[in-house]
């Protein structure tokens, strides 16, 4: 059906505690972008909804 080369290749992923014996360290080394990319996400959400808190208990306490 498809040639190996024309399959889409599927996302890359890092599962926590996954086994690594098998990955290159180039491939180590996207996994930790993939991860430090994962984290900064995270925290920006985080300082999103914090914002969102504080304003929403500034707003009901200044009354």
């Amino acid at each position: 059906m498809f040639a190996e080369d024309d399959r889409p290749k599927p996302n890359k992923q890092h599962e926590i505690g996954s086994d690594l014996t098998f990955l290159s360290a180039g491939e180590l080394d996207e996994r930790i972008a993939l991860l430090k990319q994962e984290i900064a996400r995270l925290e920006a959400d985080t300082v999103s909804k914090t914002s969102s808190r504080s304003a929403a208990e500034d707003f009901f306490r200044s009354k």
